[in-house]
């Protein structure tokens, strides 16, 4: 089935709403619409964004850089704009390799069009959900342009709060990461509610209801079991604006609504 057989523009997917709230132009009236409807009540909803995309370029940049990572599975895309997961790791190292998955067609048809590679490295995007992590390890592109005998780092930003409990999240972050190599790393960032008063959580919760894909945001004690048996990197799990910041000026807590940390596989 091509691209525009399987795009439907009158469901909003929680990538075009991304993309949206990032002030971006390849979204549908429907994904503006859901994303009216949760900024409405929550009117920080673009910074929280702002910032959890801020996190992961950070977190890549560590791992590209310190920690000399050079092959990156990302599991929930979104859609390209600047600085994107093998902008930030080829910038850095230009033989590094990336492999994008995701389930929107409008996404796999941006990435192909636009997420170009350099020379002396590799980027792959295959159509895929989280939520089948072994079709994702079995994929020709990503068992193809990733070299599992060396460290990988796994991205699962902003992603899992779309898996519901009874989906079994731990259960597809565990599959994902004990197919890692030693000295890979997890990257992961989460929706929360910890910071916010009960009458936004109240408003965001009947907002929630009527919007589809509906998103599990979890409190920080649901988040950390992510991570059972990999080794924090220093400050561990914290608002994900907090993780290694590059300025003093930051939102707070309750802006930026997520928790974020990068963890050591063996």
């Amino acid at each position: 089935m091509g691209i525009d057989a399987q795009l439907d523009p009158t469901r909003p997917h929680p990538a075009r709403r991304y993309n949206y709230w990032l002030g971006g132009k390849d979204n549908f009236q429907a994904d503006r619409d859901a994303g009216d409807a949760i900024a409405n009540v929550f009117p920080s909803i673009r910074t929280a964004a702002r910032e959890n995309r801020a996190f992961m370029q950070r977190a890549v940049r560590h791992l590209a850089g310190e920690a000399g990572i050079r092959q990156f599975l990302d599991i929930g895309t979104g859609l390209p704009t600047a600085n994107n997961v093998h902008d930030v790791a080829q910038g850095i190292a230009p033989e590094s390799r990336v492999v994008y998955v995701d389930n929107d067609p409008l996404v796999l048809s941006h990435a192909r069009a636009l997420l170009t590679s350099s020379d002396e490295g590799a980027t792959a995007y295959i159509d895929a959900d989280v939520r089948e992590p072994g079709k994702i390890l079995a994929d020709p592109a990503v068992t193809g342009t990733l070299d599992w005998s060396q460290p990988i780092a796994l991205l699962l930003v902003a992603i899992l709060h779309f898996v519901e409990d009874h989906e079994d999240p731990r259960g597809i972050v565990k599959t994902l990461v004990d197919a890692l190599p030693a000295g890979s790393y997890l990257v992961l960032s989460h929706a929360t509610f910890d910071p916010l008063d009960g009458e936004t959580i109240a408003a965001m919760n009947a907002v929630n209801e009527k919007i589809k894909p509906r998103f599990s945001p979890r409190p920080r004690a649901g988040v950390l079991p992510f991570f059972d048996g990999l080794e924090l990197l220093d400050p561990g799990l914290v608002s994900v604006q907090e993780w290694r910041p590059e300025s003093e000026s930051r939102p707070t807590d309750a802006e930026a609504t997520g928790y974020g940390a990068v963890a050591r596989v063996g």
